[in-house]
Order: structure tokens, then C-alpha cells, then sequence
């Protein structure tokens, strides 16, 4: 789900910059302390300007400027970054990750903050940014003609791998039910199953949400169902929605994995079922940690009248990824996806994988020949997830009369076979 088919990869990861998928922070009280980081170097772009003072306040003039940091991250885990900023004429800041990596990849782990045209310092924030252990090379981006009186990252979360895994022998002709959640018990998700992401970093796409935790409103059991609902202009946020992962809870490796689920029309919208691998700790680890996405569903190619639109699955890894233009995906037209269930499901072997709908066959993938290749070998976590805009699910806009969304999951099974 992260990074999507081929098509539309380039213009998913490139999105972000635009002010449509910018994130909108949550403003806090101004911090009258003493500045948490101070410049290391700074590097002039464009036909910019800038400089720190004596007092400490960077300042940054015209149009792109960008200032370099060493940051140390003594834990692995989700961050809120808050920046303390001003702007007679407001601008716009966001944080690069990994500068000069040999991927030559720009990780945005803040997405573009808008400051607002202001006299006084007012403190903006973006959670949830992921960020591994040890020292980042790590990049400040600013618009316009701003000051900076501090920045800081604070961590919310650990991150925690999941250390109980579950292989399926795949070698027999007969499924065995190994792992499911039916959502047929209780009011919330079973935290004993599934971990809540949280933030608005916009999650490498540009997306516009909040994903909340244990927050009825947005992920929910009722009527035997999961209910994942997006909110629009709530708590103070452009987009509020849900992403639940079994990541540290258990991961798997090998199986027929399914769910049976409505997908939720109208543009803007992003549903997915999808995998990510137990490796993956921050924007480094992919694609090579790997991704299966078993389902996704983008509200702008679903007709809203008769709920036909496009399931897409894909795998991503080393080898094949947008960067390299050659990503693996397969596509399938559906009917009803908003009103009637289908069963979205990916049969995962040691040779390889296939995706199905409603049990037709539309995606294979099978080059077990390098590590790049297949990181396949190694366990993947399963992810529920429903979100608004960005580089894909905002690629044709979003539809301005709505102001909520459902994606509901019947039931999530992993089998295996004997």
C-alpha cells in the first residue's frame, strides 16, 4: 500500500510537494525555553538567504533554503516533530530524512507544514514520523521568509517488532485455518491482535489524515464488522481515519491470506489491505523489507452510482519499485466494491504469489532469484488501513461534499495447508 502500481508511482512520491496533499499541523503552545537544536551547518539554495543570529533564531530569506542537521536518535520508534516558527508572510518547512542516501531518495518524514502568516512564534506539529536508531543525516527545508526560534523531535512510541511468528507449511492440497479476527466480539479492535499507527506525517504519500488510537470514531466493531471511518475536518485536522497492524503482536510467514470487505466510493479515498515486513522500522528499510498489498482500492476509479470499480494487488521489494520504473502489479475490475463483499486474498509460497478476488486470479508474482528480489523468505505483518488524499488517492481530488468515509472488513484469515 505505501507505494503504489507502477502507473502511478512517480506521481505518488512526488505529490507530497504539493499544496494539495500538504499536512495541516496541530498548533500548541508556544515553548519559551531555550532552542533543542541548534544548526550544524547550513547549505544556501536557490536565490535564498541564510543565517542564525546571536540569539539563536535561524532566519531564512526568498524563495527554497535548507539547513543540514546531525541529529542522534537514541530509539527506534514515532516521533513527534514540533517546530517553533514565524512568518510576517507565511511559508512552509518540512524535514528530509537520510540526506544523500545511495538510493537517491528524498524521505520526507514530516510532509510540508504550513506557517502561517504571523508577528508572533507558534509552535507546529506533526506525529507519528518514524525514525530509527543512531545518527541521521537529516535536512530543513524552508519557503519563503521565516524565522526559526526551535525544533525538536520527541518520541511517542516504540517501535516494536513483532517477535511471535507464525510460519504455514503451504505444501499440502487441504487449508487449515491458522490465524483469523472474525470482529465479532466486543466494541473495539482486540488489542491483543492488532497495534494502532498514529500521526499525520503523511506516511511517504502526502496524505492528509490523522490516524488516531482507540478512538471509537474512527475504528470500531459493530454488527460484526470492522468499521474504519474517516471524519472529515475533525479534531482540529483536515482528515481523521485508522490504520491497525498486527506489528508487534505477530507476523507471518507464508499462507493464504484473506478478507472479506466493502471498499468505500468517491474521490479521495484509499483503502487497503496489505502487508509490510517485520523489518521495516523507519523510511530506510523500504522496499526491501518488502510489501505485499493484497487489496487496493482508490475512490476516484469506482463509479459512484453502481459501485464497479478496480481492484489492485502488488509486491514490492529491492528490485522492483517505482524508483526503478519496473514495479509488479496486476489489476481486476469489480463489482458492487462499496455495497456487496468480495474476498480480496494472496496465496504466499516459498515460490512465489498470487492474488485473487472473489477467488479469480488477476496477479502472480514469482522471482524468488536474489535477496532484492525476494525479501519474501523473512515475515510480514498485516495492515488495515483507510486514507484520504495524497499521491494517490488525491490524484483526481477529492470530493468536497463528503465528509466521511467507511471501509468495513468482515472478517481478516490466514490459512495454511496440509
Amino acid at each position: 500500500m505505501k507505494k503504489n502500481v507502477a502507473f502511478y508511482a512517480f506521481i505518488l512520491f512526488s505529490a507530497f510537494f504539493f499544496a494539495s496533499c500538504q499536512s495541516t499541523p496541530k498548533k500548541v503552545e508556544v515553548n519559551e525555553s531555550k532552542p533543542k537544536s541548534q544548526a550544524a551547518s547550513f547549505t544556501a539554495k536557490s536565490d535564498g538567504v541564510m543565517w542564525s543570529d546571536k540569539e539563536g533564531i535561524l532566519r531564512s530569506k526568498g524563495a527554497e533554503n535548507s539547513a543540514d542537521y546531525t541529529i542522534a536518535i537514541e530509539d527506534a520508534g514515532r516521533y513527534q516533530f514540533e517546530i517553533v516558527a514565524k512568518s510576517q508572510k507565511g511559508g512552509s518547512v518540512w524535514f528530509e530524512d537520510y540526506v544523500g542516501n545511495p538510493d537517491d531518495r528524498t524521505y520526507n518524514v514530516t510532509s510540508e507544514i504550513k506557517i502561517d502568516p504571523t508577528d508572533e512564534f507558534t509552535t507546529y506539529s506533526v506525529d507519528g514520523s518514524p525514525l530509527n536508531r543512531g545518527e541521521h543525516p537529516m535536512r530543513l527545508h524552508l519557503k519563503g521568509d521565516l524565522k526559526i526560534k526551535d525544533f525538536s523531535f520527541t518520541k511517542l512510541k516504540d517501535h516494536n517488532p513483532s517477535t511471535e511468528i507464525m510460519e504455514q507449511d503451504m505444501s499440502g492440497d487441504e487449508y487449515v485455518l491458522a490465524w483469523s479476527d472474525e470482529f465479532n466480539e466486543g466494541t473495539m479492535p482486540d488489542t491483543s491482535k492488532w497495534t494502532y499507527d498514529i500521526g499525520n506525517w503523511g506516511w511517504g504519500n502526502g496524505e492528509l489524515q490523522y490516524f488516531t488510537e482507540n478512538r471509537s470514531e474512527n475504528a470500531r466493531i459493530e454488527d460484526g464488522n470492522l468499521i474504519i471511518e474517516a471524519h472529515k475536518d475533525d479534531m482540529g485536522y483536515p482528515w481523521t481515519s485508522a490504520r491497525l497492524t498486527t506489528r508487534g503482536k505477530v507476523a507471518f510467514l507464508y499462507g493464504k491470506m484473506e478478507f472479506r470487505a466493502k471498499v468505500p466510493p468517491n474521490k479521495g479515498n484509499w483503502a487497503a489491505g496489505w502487508t509490510l515486513g517485520n523489518d521495516y522500522v523507519d523510511e530506510k528499510s523500504w522496499p526491501y523489507c518488502g510489501e505485499i498489498d493484497i487489496l487496493e482500492s482508490v475512490g476516484y476509479q469506482m463509479d459512484n452510482e453502481t459501485g464497479n470499480g478496480t481492484a489492485h494487488a502488488s509486491a514490492h521489494c529491492g528490485a522492483y519499485y517505482f524508483k526503478l520504473g519496473n514495479q509488479p502489479t496486476g489489476t481486476i475490475d469489480v463489482e458492487n466494491m462499496d455495497e456487496a463483499y468480495h474476498v480480496y486474498a494472496v496465496e504466499w509460497t516459498p515460490e512465489g504469489m498470487t492474488a485473487t478476488v472473489d477467488g479469480e486470479e488477476y496477479f502472480t508474482y514469482s522471482d524468488t532469484s536474489s535477496e532484492l528480489s525476494w525479501p519474501f523468505d523473512k515475515p510480514q505483518n498485516l495492515i488495515l488501513n483507510l486514507t484520504m488524499g495524497g499521491g494517490w488517492g488525491g490524484l483526481e481530488g477529492m470530493d468536497t461534499t463528503v465528509t466521511s468515509q467507511i471501509y468495513t472488513i468482515d472478517y481478516v484469515r490466514v490459512y495454511g495447508k496440509k
